[in-house]
């Protein structure tokens, strides 16, 4: 007998989608509802909830191979418009990593340095349709004669591009602070000196992993919006770490768990996939997620009804405890607070700033909603579940 009064499959809300009779609601426009009628109600009354984020996820990047040529090669370095792509996987295969900076890339001898051009970049460019130069060399075989290819590409020459994300939509993240005298540059942005501005970069009540907060839907194989297109949950991401405090309703309140994250180039929206230069950093990539959670029960309800007032991170000091490996809490603060655009520090206001996009998280949450409604995406059971 089942713990819970409403109980829902997957199956039956497939059936609910194809027929157009699908309740989609947005993890926004959910808040008040759970808030206004209770998790038990919201539950029989929506279907599914989508959720959105979209910020710089700098452990992405792409598998691509770019076809054989006459005579053969076996590449042993590749270049895309400069910037170095991995070459020692197979004869024509590379992956390119968001963060690799363009080969005669000043970096950060003149401090600091801009990373005016990075493999997020030449992703980007890819997905935009635009011609991207290759250049592979190789040592040669008998098999594989040929040590030298050059030429241009776009993304429909290419056989294959994949996107295959190590680390994306983290449940939570640290907001940032300088306490030291001199500004830094962070890949959470420009930092001045003596606490005078805070950076974060979640979107809070739309996050997807604060929707589902122990990952009750989303697992190995969920379906999902990547970049403009259609993508997978293919493992958990690196840094996984479910083990840190929560609140009572399962939120962590520090960096917790991440999703690795696969989807075809070829299907993806310039729109969503943004190649970004961070000041005094380097390169990045970022990229727009959506993910649909499923309401099966009451439970998903009350997690989907989360609000930023809910939702909390700390404050850490990147000036001089991140850097020397001894970051510590210096305050806990909640979403809310971070979005007013002001938190109160030691006795004083400091101004907030959001690397991550609310505008561009309401918008895919937007898009997932009508796709569903429409009956243009289905949602799926996971195959594997994440520890």
């Amino acid at each position: 007998m089942s713990e819970f009064k409403v109980n829902k499959t997957y199956a039956e809300i497939n059936e609910k989608i194809k027929s157009g009779k699908v309740v989609v609601v947005t993890a926004e426009e959910m808040v008040d509802i759970v808030k206004e009628n209770g998790p038990i109600e919201a539950a029989r009354e929506v279907d599914v909830v989508t959720t959105g984020t979209f910020a710089p996820m700098c452990s992405s990047g792409a598998f691509i191979n770019f076809g054989h040529s006459k005579p053969g090669i076996k590449a042993s370095k590749t270049w895309l418009n400069n910037v170095p792509a991995y070459a020692g996987i197979a004869a024509v295969d590379c992956y390119i990593g968001a963060t690799e900076p363009c080969e005669e890339d000043p970096l950060n001898r003149v401090h600091p340095g801009e990373f005016n051009y990075g493999g997020g970049h030449v992703i980007h460019d890819l997905i935009a349709g635009e011609e991207v130069h290759l250049l592979a060399t190789a040592y040669g075989t008998q098999c594989y004669p040929n040590r030298r290819v050059e030429k241009m590409v776009t993304l429909k020459d290419l056989p294959y591009a994949v996107l295959c994300n190590p680390r994306n939509a983290y449940q939570n993240y640290a907001c940032a602070i300088n306490m030291s005298t001199k500004t830094v540059y962070t890949y959470m942005g420009v930092l001045k000196p003596k606490a005078s501005n805070a950076n974060y970069s979640t979107s809070g009540q739309l996050s997807p992993l604060f929707n589902d907060p122990l990952c009750k839907t989303i697992g190995i194989g969920t379906k999902i919006f990547l970049g403009g297109g259609t993508g997978w949950v293919s493992f958990q991401g690196t840094q996984y770490n479910p083990n840190v405090e929560s609140t009572p309703m399962g939120a962590p309140v520090r960096p917790a768990r991440t999703l690795m994250l696969t989807g075809d180039m070829k299907t993806m929206n310039p729109k969503f996939v943004v190649g970004v230069s961070i000041l005094g950093y380097g390169p990045s990539l970022s990229m727009g997620v959506g993910i649909p959670i499923p309401i099966l029960n009451e439970e998903m309800a009350a997690y989907t009804g989360v609000s930023n007032d809910d939702l909390f991170t700390q404050i850490l000091d990147y000036g001089n405890d991140y850097p020397t490996g001894n970051a510590k809490s210096l305050q806990q603060v909640s979403y809310a607070e971070l979005m007013s655009g002001t938190i109160r520090f030691q006795g004083k206001d400091v101004p907030t700033s959001p690397l991550s996009s609310i505008v561009m998280a309401r918008e895919i949450c937007d898009i997932l909603k009508t796709q569903i409604t429409e009956g243009e995406f289905l949602i799926t059971e996971p195959q594997g579940m994440l520890p």
